[in-house]
């Protein structure tokens, strides 16, 4: 790991956390006016104990609805976005000294799935608003692809990184070799897949999060439709065989994933407890299905001095995330 570059643990301080306001009637469809109530729930749980939130809205129209929902007290600035997705737009935010860095990969909509206008630019202006100094990385990736320690380690996907709709022709070894060389980091930790319907190919912030150094959470089934199963074992198999930057074995924390959640054709969505997001004050986690108790019991002791907060999520999971994909972290100087 570099001696000056470093991605901090999401527990260490953060100057501010971005994120867009759904504002797309034509993708959101009937669940426009839903996702923005979901929305305002768990920001307002995000910026309790004063964490400074930034709301971009990409019309005067979701401006308007932003300002309204959430009042007093948040940054609402307008800039175009194709969509809400902050986390994989948006720049992955390291320090380095004294100074801020938007680290840019190159955004392909997702292995060229989703191409929405705007998407190319948000995260210039997420970088420009934080004042951080900009550093463009020839790699495709994004943000929720990354799962960091704060102590040069790193968690990703093959499904993602290594795909053909990606990085074609990149090897496993010069995949890591760019990110240690754009993040400072020592350590890749690589799973092979992701949930069954992530419509980004696995992103990691949906199986397997740092709650601190050397401490991993990942899922278990809850109930015997659950699709994933098979893919929570794997998971969990491959987390107990690696070993991070310092040289530990992880120790792994296992919640109770939500089960079964189809769409209106009875598909299965990747919706996961995973995607939580952390503010000084709270801890927010997605819920889904009623079960999301178990996950906060199970989380409690290992975020000491914040509380654990469920927040309705299914709304946005129509969209194809949740929570930490929506948000982008960054750190205090």
């Amino acid at each position: 790991m570099s001696d000056t570059r470093l991605v901090p643990h999401e527990t260490a301080a953060q100057a501010a956390i971005h994120t867009c306001w759904p504002a797309a009637a034509d993708l959101w469809e009937e669940n426009l006016d839903p996702a923005r109530a979901e929305f305002a729930a768990f920001l307002k749980l995000l910026g309790e104990g004063g964490q400074k939130l930034v709301i971009h809205a990409a019309s005067a129209e979701a401006e308007a609805s932003a300002k309204a929902a959430m009042g007093a007290g948040v940054t609402v600035l307008r800039n175009p976005y194709g969509d809400v997705w902050a986390r994989d737009t948006g720049p992955v935010f390291a320090l380095e000294k004294a100074q801020l860095i938007a680290v840019r990969f190159r955004f392909n909509g997702w292995g060229g799935k989703y191409a929405l206008d705007g998407d190319q630019q948000i995260g210039l202006a997420i970088a420009a608003k934080a004042g951080a100094q900009l550093r463009e990385i020839d790699l495709v990736c994004e943000g929720g692809a990354l799962e960091f320690d704060g102590e040069g380690t790193v968690i990703t996907t093959r499904q993602c990184l290594l795909n053909a709709n990606r990085n074609p022709g990149l090897s496993e070894s010069r995949v890591e070799d760019r990110l240690e060389e754009a993040l400072g980091l020592e350590k890749v930790i690589w799973l092979d897949e992701g949930l069954i319907g992530d419509h980004t190919d696995g992103h990691v912030d949906n199986i397997a999060r740092f709650i601190a150094p050397g401490i991993v959470a990942c899922q278990v089934a809850s109930g015997s439709d659950d699709p994933n199963a098979a893919i929570y074992e794997a998971i969990a198999r491959q987390l107990e065989s690696a070993r991070d930057a310092k040289g530990r074995s992880l120790k792994l924390v296992r919640i109770p994933s939500p089960g079964l959640v189809a769409d209106e054709e009875g598909e299965p969505q990747a919706a996961s407890h995973m995607n939580w997001v952390i503010g000084p004050r709270n801890v927010v986690v997605p819920a889904y299905n009623g079960r999301v108790d178990g996950v906060l019991t199970a989380l409690k002791p290992y975020f000491e001095g914040r509380a654990l907060a469920a927040s309705p999520a299914s709304h946005i999971l129509s969209g194809g995330g949740a929570f930490h994909c929506v948000t982008c972290n960054q750190p205090l100087v």
